[in-house]
C-alpha cells in the first residue's frame, strides 16, 4: 500500500470541479406526469434555474437565461417556486431575485419544441416569457413573495408577503409579514389594490395552504422571540369570495401556544388530503417532530404514527415537503433510520408499513397520482431528482421501487475505493453529555492503490461546524468533504448539542447556552479522535459558517485545542447581531444566549471579541461584502483583533456575495485558500497548484 504524508496526497478532485457544471437539483414539483426541479449553478453566478421535464422526457428551460428563481424573504428564502396542479395546471410562478416580484410562466405549447440540444441531454421545448402578476414596489424590494399555492379553480395565488414600505412607500423600521391573495391572471401588476390581505398581526407566517374544496386556507404563524422550531400556532380561516376582495372568515388558532398542550410545541408543514384531511408535522406529543391529523372542529392531533425519527427539520427556509398523499388515501411520510431514508406509508385505515430506500436522505417529497418524487441524497454521487413507483411483493404490499433517477447534479471524479464515507460516531462530551458526528476518514487512491500516511503519522483533521446553529450534519456526498479527504484529511462534521435530527431534547440543549455547549462538543469531538488514533492532536483545524463561524472563533479565543481555524462570515460579537441583524433572527439569540438588553452581561462574555487576547491560533477569515445577515463588521472585527496580537492570518473579502456564496469563483478562491492556509500552518505542501496566499505575521507560523 503506497504511503505518503497526509495532506500531500495527490486528488482527482480540485476546488473547479465543485462548481463547473455542478447544477444540483433543490425543489421538485410532480402534476400530470411532468416533474420540475430547481438548480442552483455556481457556474451561472449562483443563480437558480427551473428545468421542466415532460413525460416524453423532454427536458426544457423554464426560465429566460440569466432569471434567477429566488426570494429574499427571511433572508434565507425558499419556496420561491411552486406549479399549479389544478386548473391551470402545469403553470409555474416564482419569484425574480433581481426585483422580487411574483412571476407567472404559462406552459409550453405542445409543439413548440427548438431543433437544439443541450447539456441535459434532450430537446427543449419553448416556454412563453415571464409574466409579472405582482406591482413594482415603490422601493427595491419593498415586496418580497414566497411560499404560494392557488386556490382550485386557479383564479387566485395565496402565499406569504413580506413588506418593507408603508402605503405611502416609505420605509418600515421592522418588515411586515402577511398572508396575501392576488389574482393569478396578473392584473394586480399594475394595480396593487388587489392585493388582499388575509392575515396579518403575527410577526412571521408560513406555508398557507388552501383546502381541496377551496373553502379554508391554514398556515403557521409563530411571534418574536419564538422561532418556528421553538414555538408555533396552527391558522385556520374560511376563505370568502364573495366581496370585492378575498378575504378570511371564522380565522383561529387550532394547535399551538395558549391552548393547553403541554408545553411549547413546532409545528410546520400544514397540507390537505385530496378528500379534505388536515395535516401537520408537530414535536409536542414525543418531543419528535411526527405528522398528525387535525380535527378541524376541536384542533385536536392526532399522530399518523409515532416514531422516533423526525419527519422533517427546521424551517429555516420555505417549501419544505417530508410528507405526500396519494390517490388512494396513503400517506407517506419521508422518515429517517439507522439505515438510511425511509418511507413510511398510513392508510386511511391506520395500517402502516415502512421501507429503507437507496441513499441516505430525501428531500422535497411529493406524490403525483401513483407515483413518488423527491430529491434523494447519496453518500458515493451527487444528488438526484428520483422517481417512485410501486410494485405488489408476495404478501400483495405495495412496495414503493425506484423507477429511475429524472436529473442529476454534475458527474463526479472519484469511483471505489477512492469515496471517503462519513460513519456515526458518538463521544463523551462535558457533565456526562453524549454528542454526536459524522466522522469521514482520510481516503485516497494512487495508481489503483489506496494510500495511506507515513509509519505513526496520523491525519491531520478539520472540524467542520454546521451553521444554524439550530442545523444538522448528514453523511451524503459533497465533494467539498472529498475534496479535504482525498488529499489526506480527516474530516468530521459535528452535532454538536442544539442539532435537530435527535430530538427536541437533544435541540434544547442549547437553549441559554450558545458559546458553551457548541464549542464543548468540538472540542470533545477532536479529544475522542485523537483518543483513538484517528486524528493528529497538533494538526486540528476548525472550520464553519455563519453560526458555525461564531463557534469558531469563541473555541479558538477560549481553547487551546486547535492550531489553525476558517471563519465563514463568522458571528464576532453577539451584541451587534442582536442590534443590527435582520427580522428573522432578530430575537433568535433570545433563546441561545438570553434577551438583549437585559442579559448584555452575558452577550458580552459569549462573544468572541471579549476574548479577542485569546486569539493565537492563526486563522483565515472570508466575508461576504453584501452579508446582511452577518454584516462585514463583524469580520473586520476580528480581522483587527488578530493583528492587534500579531496572529498570522488572512483576510479575503468577496464582493456580491450575500450570507452563503454562490458565486463559483469566489467559492473556488475560498476553499484552495483554506487548503493554501492549512498547509502553511501545518508545515506541508499540498500536491498540485497551491494558492500564493499573503499572510499577515506569516513569520510567526510554526516552523
Amino acid at each position: 500500500m503506497p504511503a505518503l504524508p497526509y495532506g500531500t496526497w495527490p486528488s482527482p478532485v480540485d476546488a473547479q470541479m465543485l462548481v463547473s457544471g455542478v447544477a444540483d437539483p433543490r425543489e421538485v414539483w410532480a402534476v400530470g406526469g411532468v416533474t420540475w426541479w430547481s438548480q442552483l449553478r455556481p457556474p451561472e453566478g449562483g443563480r437558480t434555474a427551473l428545468v421542466r421535464r415532460a413525460e416524453d422526457g423532454t427536458v426544457s428551460e423554464v426560465l429566460p437565461a440569466g432569471v434567477n428563481a429566488r426570494t429574499k424573504v427571511h433572508e434565507y428564502g425558499g419556496g420561491a417556486w411552486w406549479v399549479d396542479d389544478g386548473a391551470r395546471a402545469g403553470t409555474v410562478f416564482f419569484v425574480s431575485w433581481a426585483d422580487q416580484r411574483l412571476y407567472r410562466v404559462d406552459p409550453p405549447a405542445p409543439d413548440g419544441f427548438l431543433a437544439r440540444w443541450t447539456g441535459l441531454g434532450s430537446k427543449v421545448s419553448v416556454h412563453p416569457e415571464p409574466v409579472p402578476i405582482t406591482p413594482e414596489p415603490s422601493t427595491q424590494h419593498g415586496f418580497r413573495w414566497a411560499d404560494g399555492r392557488l386556490t382550485p379553480d386557479g383564479a387566485l395565488v395565496v402565499c406569504v408577503r413580506e413588506r418593507h414600505e408603508d402605503a405611502d412607500g416609505a420605509p418600515l423600521a421592522e418588515a411586515v409579514n402577511e398572508v396575501v391573495a392576488l389574482p393569478a391572471d396578473g392584473s394586480a401588476a399594475d394595480d396593487p389594490s388587489l392585493v388582499a390581505v388575509l392575515s396579518s398581526g403575527h410577526d412571521f407566517v408560513a406555508a398557507p395552504r388552501v383546502s381541496p374544496d377551496g373553502a379554508y386556507v391554514a398556515w403557521v404563524a409563530w411571534d418574536h422571540p419564538s422561532m418556528p422550531w421553538d414555538a408555533t400556532v396552527l391558522r385556520l380561516g374560511t376563505l370568502d369570495r364573495s366581496g370585492a376582495l378575498p378575504a378570511l372568515t371564522d380565522v383561529r388558532t387550532l394547535a399551538g401556544a395558549g391552548l393547553g398542550e403541554p408545553g411549547e410545541q413546532s409545528l410546520m408543514e400544514p397540507d390537505w388530503t385530496p378528500d379534505g384531511r388536515l395535516l401537520v408535522v408537530s414535536d409536542a406529543r414525543d418531543g419528535w417532530w411526527n405528522l398528525h391529523s387535525v380535527d378541524l372542529a376541536t384542533g385536536a392531533l392526532t399522530p399518523l404514527h409515532a416514531d422516533d425519527h423526525e419527519v422533517g427539520g427546521p424551517a429555516w427556509v420555505f417549501g419544505n415537503s417530508h410528507h405526500a398523499v396519494t390517490p388512494d388515501g396513503s400517506v407517506w411520510l419521508v422518515v429517517g433510520s439507522e439505515d438510511g431514508p425511509a418511507l413510511r406509508r398510513v392508510d386511511p385505515d391506520g395500517s402502516t408499513d415502512f421501507w429503507v430506500l437507496p441513499g441516505v436522505s430525501l428531500g422535497s417529497l411529493r406524490a403525483d397520482g401513483d407515483r413518488l418524487v423527491a430529491v434523494t441524497a447519496y453518500d458515493d454521487r451527487r444528488a438526484q431528482v428520483v422517481e417512485f413507483g410501486f410494485e405488489p411483493d408476495a404478501g400483495g404490499r405495495r412496495v414503493p421501487i425506484v423507477n429511475r433517477a429524472l436529473a442529476a447534479g454534475a458527474g463526479v471524479p472519484l469511483t471505489e475505493p477512492g469515496i471517503s464515507r462519513g460513519r456515526h460516531v458518538s463521544f463523551p462530551s462535558r457533565d456526562g453529555r453524549t454528542a454526536h458526528a459524522w466522522y469521514y476518514p482520510p481516503t485516497g487512491v494512487v495508481d489503483g492503490e489506496p494510500l495511506t500516511g507515513l509509519d505513526g503519522e496520523r491525519p491531520p483533521v478539520v472540524v467542520h461546524v454546521h451553521g444554524g446553529p439550530t442545523g444538522a450534519a448528514r453523511p451524503v456526498f459533497d465533494l467539498e468533504t472529498q475534496y479535504w479527504t482525498s488529499r489526506g484529511f480527516a474530516v468530521v462534521d459535528v452535532d454538536y448539542g442544539g442539532s435537530t435530527g435527535y430530538g427536541r431534547a437533544y435541540r434544547e440543549l442549547l437553549k441559554d447556552a450558545w458559546g458553551i455547549v457548541d464549542v464543548e462538543d468540538c472540542a470533545a469531538a477532536v479529544e475522542h479522535l485523537a483518543a483513538e488514533g484517528l486524528a493528529d492532536a497538533g494538526r486540528t483545524a476548525i472550520s464553519g459558517g455563519s453560526a458555525g463561524g461564531y463557534t469558531v472563533l469563541l473555541s479558538l479565543a477560549t481553547t487551546d485545542v486547535f492550531r489553525a481555524g476558517a471563519s465563514h462570515f463568522g458571528v464576532s460579537d453577539l451584541a451587534a447581531l442582536a442590534k443590527e441583524t435582520h427580522k428573522f433572527e432578530s430575537r433568535y439569540l433570545d433563546g441561545l444566549v438570553g434577551p438583549y438588553p437585559e442579559r448584555a452581561d452575558v452577550y458580552e462574555a459569549r462573544s468572541p471579541l471579549t476574548h479577542a487576547k485569546g486569539f493565537r491560533a492563526p486563522l483565515i477569515v472570508l466575508q461576504g461584502l453584501e452579508d446582511e445577515v452577518v454584516p462585514p463588521a463583524q469580520a473586520e472585527a476580528v480581522v483587527a483583533a488578530l493583528a492587534a496580537n500579531g496572529v498570522p492570518h488572512v483576510y479575503l473579502p468577496f464582493p456580491g456575495e450575500q450570507h452563503g456564496f454562490r458565486i463559483a469563483e469566489n467559492i473556488v478562491t475560498a476553499v484552495e485558500s483554506e487548503l493554501a492556509f492549512y498547509g502553511r500552518v501545518f508545515g506541508f505542501r499540498p500536491a498540485g497548484d497551491v494558492r500564493e496566499l499573503d499572510i499577515v505575521f506569516a513569520d510567526k507560523l510554526p516552523g
